[in-house]
C-alpha cells in the first residue's frame, strides 16, 4: 500500500470500496481527529451523508460525557501509544438517539514516526448494555417497587459503613414492617396488597434524601440507610415521620385503608459496625416495636439482643418438645351458680420441660404464633381437648362443655372450620359439648370474616365464648353482630373486687351487658370467697379458678366430677 495524498489508505480501488462498502462501521482520523473518511454502514447508522461528516471532528459524534473523556483521556493515549481497544463511547445520531459503541482502533505512522491517520471498527452494543443492564435491575431491584432489593442494599450499607468510618460519620439502619399486611392480602386480595407495598415505598423514598436509601427485603419488609445523622433526636423525628407519612388514607379496592408500621433502629458505630450485625439488631428493635402493639419504633439496646437471644432459644427448643411430645394438658374446671355443678373445663396447655420443669404458656405461647408452630400445636390441643372429653362421655360422667383457646393466627386460617369439622368427627364428640374461646383482638381484627366464621361455627352448633373481656377493644356496636354464647370476664378486673372500685364497675357493666344481650358470663380467676360472694348477687351465671379447683391432669379429674358440686 503507498500513501495518498488525500490521506486515505492507497491500495487501489477495490481496496477502497471494500472499506467503505463493509457491513461495520469503520473511520478513519487524521493526528487532530478529524474524519478522513467513514464506512457506507458508518452512515447509515448514524444517518448522515458523507459530505456532512468528512473533514469535521470526531468527538462532534459523541455524547457530552463521551467527548469530555475522549478529548482528555482516550485520544491522548491513543495519539501517543498509537492503539486502542473497546473504548466505551456514546455516539449521537443525527436525529438525536443515542447508541452505545466500543471502538477499537491502530494508527499508521509516517517515516518519521508521526501519526498520519488511523483505522477505527466500531462496534454497536447499544442492545447488548440494554440486556446487561436489565440483567443487573433484575438481580439488584425489587420488581414491584423498582427500589433495591436485599443484594443491592447490602452493598450500599457496606458503602456507606466504609464512608462513614472514613468520615467519622454514623449510620442508621431502619427495619421496618408492615402492621396487619396479611389481613390486606387475605381480605382485600393480593393485588390490593402489591398496591399498599408500592405506596408505601413511594411514601418512604418521598421521607428520605437522595444519599439514602430505601430497600424492599421481601414481603412487607422494608430497609432504610441514614447515611450522616446528628443525634437520636433527629432519627426520632424522621422515624415518626415514617409513621405520619405511612397514616394518610390509601384507597385499596375500593375501601380506606390506613397504613402502620413497626420500626427498628440500630446505628454504627454503637449498635454496630458490620452489615449483618446492623441488620440483624434493627430487626430485633422491630419485633420490639412489634410486641409493644406495632405503629411505632424503638431503638435497639443490649436487653433487646438477650430478649431476642433467650427466644431463639425457646424457638428451637419448641420444636425439639414438640417432636418429643413434651407438651400436655390441664383441665380447670368451670362452675354453674345455678346448678352448683359442674358446667365444663377449659384445656390448658403445659410444657414439660425436660431442665426447668412445667412452664405455663406465657412464656411459650408468644414465640409459637411468631413461627407458625401454633397451627400445628393448636391442632394438637384441639384434638387432645376433644378426645379426652369424648373419653369420659364415654365413662358414663355428666354431659359438660370442653372450652379450647384458639389462637388468631390459627382462627384466621382458611382451614380452620375444616379442621374443627375433622377432630369431632374424628373424636365423635357431638359439636355443642365443644366452646371455643377467642380473645376481642382477635375477631376485632377482622370484623367481616370473624362474623363469617363465628356463624359457620355456630351453624355446627359449636358454643362460642369471648375470651379476656375487657382487655381488648370490642365495643357493643360490634359485639352484638357475633353469635357468642358467653362473656368471660378477664381474670385482672376479677382479681381486685370487691375492694378496688373501678374494677368492680367494670365488672358489674359486663355483667349489666351480658344479660342485655342474652349472653352468659363467666368470671376467671376466682380465688376468694369475698369475689365470690359479690359475683353471686349480681348474677353471675358461671366461675372458674383456684377456689373452685386448680388445673389438672385428666386422670385426677373424675373423682371431682363424681364428689364435685359446689357447696
Amino acid at each position: 500500500m503507498r500513501e495518498r495524498e488525500d490521506g486515505l489508505i492507497a491500495g487501489g480501488d477495490g481496496y477502497r470500496e471494500l472499506y467503505l462498502q463493509t457491513p461495520v462501521m469503520m473511520h478513519s482520523i487524521d493526528s487532530t481527529g478529524r474524519l478522513l473518511e467513514v464506512s457506507d454502514f458508518w452512515l447509515e447508522v448514524l444517518g448522515y451523508e458523507r459530505e456532512e461528516v468528512l473533514g469535521t471532528k470526531l468527538t462532534l459524534y459523541l455524547s457530552e460525557n463521551s467527548r469530555r473523556l475522549a478529548e482528555d483521556t482516550f485520544l491522548p493515549q491513543f495519539f501517543r501509544v498509537g492503539f486502542v481497544k473497546d473504548v466505551p463511547y456514546q455516539m449521537v445520531k443525527k436525529n438525536g438517539e443515542v447508541i452505545d459503541v466500543l471502538v477499537s482502533a491502530v494508527s499508521e505512522r509516517d517515516r518519521l514516526g508521526n501519526i498520519r491517520r488511523s483505522m477505527a471498527g466500531i462496534l454497536d452494543v447499544t442492545e447488548r448494555k440494554k440486556t446487561e443492564e436489565e440483567i443487573y435491575r433484575l438481580a439488584h431491584y425489587d420488581q414491584l417497587t423498582g427500589q433495591p432489593n436485599r443484594f443491592l442494599l447490602r452493598d450500599r450499607l457496606h458503602q456507606a459503613l466504609a464512608q462513614g468510618i472514613r468520615d467519622g460519620e454514623e449510620v442508621a439502619v431502619f427495619f421496618l414492617d408492615l402492621d396487619r399486611f396479611k389481613w390486606v392480602n387475605d381480605t382485600l386480595g393480593h393485588a390490593a396488597g402489591d398496591a399498599l407495598l408500592q405506596v408505601v415505598a413511594r411514601r418512604l423514598t418521598e421521607c428520605v434524601r437522595a444519599i439514602d436509601t430505601v430497600a424492599r427485603i421481601g414481603g412487607d419488609e422494608f430497609v432504610v440507610i441514614l447515611y450522616g445523622i446528628l443525634s437520636s433526636d433527629d432519627l426520632a423525628v424522621f422515624a415518626s415521620r415514617i409513621l405520619e407519612s405511612l397514616s394518610r388514607p390509601t384507597c385499596l379496592e375500593g375501601k380506606e385503608f390506613i397504613a402502620s408500621a413497626s420500626i427498628g433502629i440500630a446505628i454504627c458505630p454503637v449498635d454496630g459496625e458490620d452489615e449483618d450485625t446492623l441488620l440483624r439488631n434493627a430487626d430485633t428493635a422491630m419485633y420490639a416495636a412489634k410486641e409493644v402493639g406495632g405503629n411505632s419504633y424503638q431503638f435497639f439496646s443490649t436487653e433487646m439482643a438477650a430478649r431476642a437471644q433467650a427466644k431463639l432459644g425457646i424457638e428451637s427448643s419448641l420444636r425439639r418438645a414438640f417432636n418429643h411430645q413434651e407438651f400436655f394438658l390441664v383441665y380447670q374446671p368451670q362452675f354453674d351458680l345455678r346448678t352448683r355443678k359442674i358446667s365444663g373445663f377449659e384445656a390448658l396447655l403445659r410444657w414439660a420441660h425436660p431442665t426447668e420443669g412445667t412452664i405455663g404458656p406465657s412464656r411459650f405461647i408468644p414465640v409459637a404464633e411468631e413461627t407458625g408452630l401454633i397451627i400445628p400445636l393448636g391442632a394438637w390441643v384441639l384434638q387432645t381437648a376433644c378426645r379426652q372429653a369424648m373419653a369420659w362421655r364415654k365413662a358414663g360422667f355428666p354431659r359438660m362443655r370442653m372450652a379450647v383457646n384458639i389462637s388468631a393466627r390459627q382462627f384466621a386460617r382458611p382451614d380452620f372450620i375444616d379442621l374443627v369439622e375433622g377432630v369431632l368427627k374424628e373424636t365423635g364428640l357431638e359439636p355443642e359439648l365443644l366452646e371455643i374461646e377467642l380473645t376481642e383482638t382477635t375477631v376485632m381484627e377482622s370484623i367481616e370474616e370473624a362474623i363469617t366464621t363465628l356463624t359457620d361455627l355456630k351453624i355446627r352448633k359449636v358454643n362460642l365464648a369471648i375470651d379476656d373481656f375487657g382487655t381488648g377493644y370490642s365495643s357493643l356496636i360490634y359485639l352484638k353482630h357475633f353469635p357468642f354464647d358467653r362473656i368471660k370476664i378477664a381474670q385482672e378486673f376479677v382479681r381486685n373486687i370487691p375492694g378496688d372500685p373501678e374494677d368492680r364497675a367494670i365488672v358489674e357493666a359486663i355483667l349489666v351487658m351480658g344479660r342485655s344481650l342474652k349472653l352468659a358470663v363467666i368470671a376467671e380467676g376466682v380465688e376468694k370467697k369475698e369475689q365470690l360472694d359479690f359475683l353471686t348477687k349480681r348474677h353471675c351465671h358461671e366461675m372458674q379458678g383456684y377456689y373452685f379447683g386448680r388445673p389438672a391432669c385428666a386422670g385426677e379429674i373424675p373423682g371431682r366430677i363424681i364428689s364435685g358440686g359446689l357447696h
